[in-house]
């Protein structure tokens, strides 16, 4: 028997990230039973030190700063999902509370390379029903009014920070999109209906700001990932599949150029747009069998944390160089599980009675299968 804690208890690191300069790497681990995060050299990941000191309910959201000495963070007290937004330098672990309001809820709207000592926040300070949009230095916690939200459920902003749509329910369950005119006034941009409310919408501009990225629905069975044309309204399908919607969307980190984007239908599958990153997804399918995503990247873009998800063992974390073309396996999630008597799962698509199909999965007992590989 495998223990419920090994199974479902704190994993021993998880959110492996690497900082914009490649300089360090950080992940999410346990301080006396407390999720917090500890950060370390990419060469030297093994004598990593805590840089938080949460001791009630764990860190589960954190990311990098550009400035590459400050992690930002974000963490409510006692469950009640009013988020606050914390920064700490790394270097002399002095800690920040961005966003020191009771009873508001913080959220992180945007984070840019060409900002590296600011973020945008959205607070519902003034008004509990609406959030408004802040930029806020990371070190000092000083705080600009960026937009007042009179009445929009959420902003789409670009890589200058500018706030260019603004969203609102429509009465019959829909949604409606806006445009946000320099004088701060509104357009009309797009109304999407209640059927495809939860699978179209905006994914974010391209770093001219003139054309945006949207996963849509409308008119087919499954969600696309569009670009349109935000001078004449035209739109063209980047990538589709007939069977699934459009999942992540990876985009190049600095010109926010979309380089591939995943479909999970039986398996997560990636469509690579970018013929310059086609070579280093074709070297990692053939590093693990579980499925990767590719959980973050330099500025440089020569250096990849890749996690692979398995069906028969932990995450499996690795380093990938490249300009070498080479996958450094770093540690997995949950080790305790490694040697562990954990079955395969093999996906089929069954035909129902009424002709349709089925996607569905099975597992055999381990040591079964012709080849005594439970398949």
């Amino acid at each position: 028997l495998i223990d419920r804690d090994v199974l479902f208890g704190n994993p021993e690191r998880a959110g492996v990230q690497l900082s914009p300069d490649g300089a360090h790497l950080s992940f999410l681990a346990p301080v006396d039973g407390v999720m917090n995060v500890w950060v370390g050299s990419d060469t030297d990941f093994a004598n990593a030190k805590p840089v938080t000191k949460d001791t009630h309910r764990g860190i589960r959201q954190y990311f990098w700063a550009f400035n590459n000495s400050h992690i930002v963070y974000l963490q409510d007290k006692g469950g009640d999902e009013n988020w606050r937004v914390y920064s700490v330098n790394i270097n002399t672990g002095e800690e920040k509370d961005l966003t020191p309001f009771e009873n508001v809820r913080a959220n992180i709207q945007a984070v840019n390379w060409q900002f590296p000592n600011e973020i945008l926040v959205s607070l519902n300070d003034r008004n509990p029903q609406l959030h408004d949009i802040y930029k806020v230095n990371i070190a000092t916690g000083e705080r600009t009014l960026v937009q007042q939200n009179d009445g929009f459920a959420s902003f789409q902003t670009d890589d200058d920070f500018k706030v260019r749509l603004a969203s609102r329910f429509t009465p019959s369950g829909g949604v409606e999109f806006l445009t946000i005119n320099a004088d701060g006034s509104t357009t009309p941009f797009q109304t999407v209906g209640m059927e495809d409310s939860l699978t179209t919408g905006p994914a974010g501009f391209d770093k001219t700001g003139k054309n945006l990225f949207m996963l849509d629905s409308r008119g087919r069975d499954t969600a696309a990932l569009t670009v349109v044309d935000l001078s004449s309204g035209g739109a063209k399908i980047l990538a589709e599949d007939a069977k699934a919607d459009a999942g992540g969307v990876l985009a190049h980190p600095k010109d926010s150029t979309v380089q591939a984007v995943s479909f999970t239908y039986d398996r997560q599958r990636w469509k690579v747009l970018d013929e310059a990153i086609a070579g280093d997804f074709a070297y990692l399918r053939t590093v693990a069998d579980g499925d990767f995503n590719i959980n973050s990247r330099t500025l440089d873009d020569k250096k990849w944390i890749v996690a692979y998800t398995m069906d028969n063992g932990p995450v499996r974390y690795y380093l990938y160089d490249r300009p070498a073309k080479k996958a450094r396996f770093l540690f997995t999630n949950r080790p305790a599980l490694e040697n562990m008597p954990l079955a395969r799962m093999r996906p089929q698509v069954i035909k129902s009675r009424d002709g349709l199909v089925l996607v569905c999965y099975y597992t055999l007992p381990v040591g079964s299968g012709t080849d005594n590989d439970g398949l």
